[in-house]
């Protein structure tokens, strides 16, 4: 359960908001909310426009508000209740990788609100997003869903092209996962900024040289921070099939929530990854 008057998990969805979008993110809090009943848990999003789709200053700037209220309603009715200290918010961006440029827009999006909230990590690098990665993968037919190899898949992929945005820093951080979800497939896998031209060219050559044949593009990515289109253009150009971005597998509200609560110093309940058959 939820401390009482914990500070709301804010969820920072960078992208043009969407209908798809805002499904994506709601799913992420409910999976967060049934992991830690109770918890305060919202959506800001970059680009919002502060009606359909609230921007991350609203929402923090309301959840303020409503702290401020229900203290002033628990004083008027004689309630004794400690002055509310200590951040409004925790802001966890829904991002797989780093990315400096929306990171940015998120700390000053914070500031412009001037409104007491800490801001978490990234969620990966983690075990869990290279299950579901591993997940995602299979779904799409490009690998062996058990890790024993008790039957074949005749589209598996010899090679993975980890497609990660927020250039080199992200890169790198995908090369973590990478290799975690290396170990599982036993398959070769690199990782390329799908936003530098050339780069997913360049992998798939490299993999290609060291006898990858079929290759397989697998976002690291959750989706609202990707460009329309630009997975496919890059699957098309190097001919690799694609797996779905990583979206609301439950392993990413699970992670959500961890960060909000290392954040605070409060026990969390344990992320148990989703057994892949």
């Amino acid at each position: 359960m939820a401390p009482e008057g914990a500070p709301a998990l804010v969820l920072a969805v960078p992208g043009t908001p969407s209908a798809a979008t805002r499904s994506l993110a709601e799913e992420v809090v409910s999976i967060a909310r049934s992991e830690l009943p109770g918890l305060d848990a919202r959506i800001g999003y970059l680009d919002g426009d502060d009606a359909e789709f609230p921007t991350l200053q609203a929402v923090l700037t309301h959840a303020a508000e409503e702290r401020t209220a229900r203290y002033g309603q628990a004083v008027a009715a004689g309630v004794e209740v400690k002055e509310p200290d200590g951040p409004v918010a925790v802001v966890v961006p829904l991002l797989a990788g780093p990315d400096s440029a929306l990171l940015r827009r998120v700390r000053q999006a914070i500031m412009d609100s001037r409104i007491a909230a800490d801001l978490t990590d990234v969620l990966g690098p983690h075990p869990l997003l290279a299950e579901a990665l591993h997940v995602r993968l299979s779904e799409a037919g490009l690998a062996r869903a058990d890790r024993a190899r008790l039957f074949t898949v005749a589209t598996a992929a010899d090679g993975i092209i980890l497609a990660s945005v927020g250039g080199d820093e992200a890169v790198q951080a995908a090369g973590i996962t990478g290799m975690l979800l290396a170990a599982r497939l036993a398959v070769p896998v690199m990782a390329a900024a799908l936003d530098q031209e050339g780069a997913i060219a360049s992998v798939a050559e490299q993999l290609r040289d060291s006898g990858s044949q079929q290759l397989a593009l697998a976002p690291y990515l959750i989706g609202p921070e990707i460009e329309p289109g630009l997975l496919e253009e890059a699957a098309s150009e190097v001919g690799s099939s694609t797996a779905e971005a990583l979206g609301a597998y439950p392993a990413i509200g699970k992670l959500a929530l961890a960060k909000y609560t290392t954040a605070l110093g409060i026990a969390p309940p344990q992320p148990q990854g989703t057994p892949v058959r």
